[in-house]
């Protein structure tokens, strides 16, 4: 095997460390605000590390003391678990059969860029239909009608990924299968999905991840606790005519967390599925 020069090895790692540095300074700034004081944020010159740390507002936000700010945030906080997850559930269950029929029959392919051509119209042109749409159905200020328009956001997103996934999955495997009498059904569940398993949990958390960010379609459609997601809520902490930055930065943390936590029970699938295709036998 080549040897590597110390030189380019030097390299590669300073250039991981800037690009890690670069990723990370804001996350840690974020902390480090969450635990300051009023005083540390104000005080000039600014102090990048606080000279006592600060975790009542971590105290406030997670209280559960009927009608405060912490029954209002854990209610937002749940809120976006119920609609990310029922909005990522309905879209891998959309996207499966959609992405295998349109990598199985290349003629149908054209569906699929149409779809995501909708990607291209800014979220404000659906905005109307989207809200007489809920509003004849009854499901303005409703979680499930939310998770209904993140659907429309998702699936095409998943399609695309999965496709992907089961366009690096032989075909020859498929048609050896059914040779042998199995049905379309035993082929995707007991052959094809299990094969596909990385790229699904793949499209799953950035699926989740679309649904836990969004801002404007949560602002349009939810109005109060029955519905009004963790995007909504650290909103609603900046608009007043005095903003608590570090309230809003220790929201900012406990927003951060349940994607964070769900990426790293996901990590060996995430690899495995942004890297599957890369490589063809």
């Amino acid at each position: 095997m080549e040897r590597q020069s110390p030189l380019f090895t030097v390299f590669v790692y300073a250039a991981a460390l800037l690009l890690a540095a670069i990723i990370l300074a804001p996350i840690l700034w974020l902390f480090v605000m969450s635990i300051s004081s009023a005083a540390d944020l104000s005080a000039m010159p600014l102090n990048w590390w606080p000279e006592e740390i600060d975790l009542s507002r971590y105290r406030l936000l997670l209280s559960t003391i009927e009608n405060s700010a912490g029954a209002a945030f854990t209610a937002s906080l749940f809120n976006s678990l119920k609609v990310a997850g029922m909005a990522t559930l309905a879209a891998i269950a959309v996207a499966i059969p959609a992405a295998w029929a349109v990598s199985r029959t290349s003629n149908v392919s054209w569906s699929l860029y149409a779809v995501i051509a909708t990607y291209m119209l800014p979220p404000v042109a659906l905005a109307v239909p989207l809200y007489m749409g809920l509003a004849y159905l009854g499901l303005l200020n409703s979680v499930f009608g939310l998770a209904l328009v993140y659907l429309t956001i998702l699936a095409p997103f998943t399609t695309w990924l999965l496709k992907s996934g089961f366009d690096s999955i032989p075909k020859e495997i498929e048609s050896a299968a059914m040779i042998d009498g199995a049905r379309l059904d035993q082929i995707l569940r007991l052959i094809t999905l299990p094969l596909a398993a990385p790229v699904m949990a793949t499209s799953a958390l950035f699926a989740f991840l679309l649904a836990w960010d969004e801002f404007f379609y949560a602002l349009l459609f939810t109005s109060d606790l029955r519905a009004k997601t963790l995007t909504v809520a650290i909103s609603d902490l900046a608009g007043g005519r005095v903003s608590d930055y570090g309230l809003i930065a220790t929201a900012g943390v406990l927003a951060a967390l349940p994607p964070v936590l769900i990426g790293l029970v996901m990590q060996r699938a995430l690899i495995s599925g942004l890297t599957s295709g890369g490589v063809k036998g």
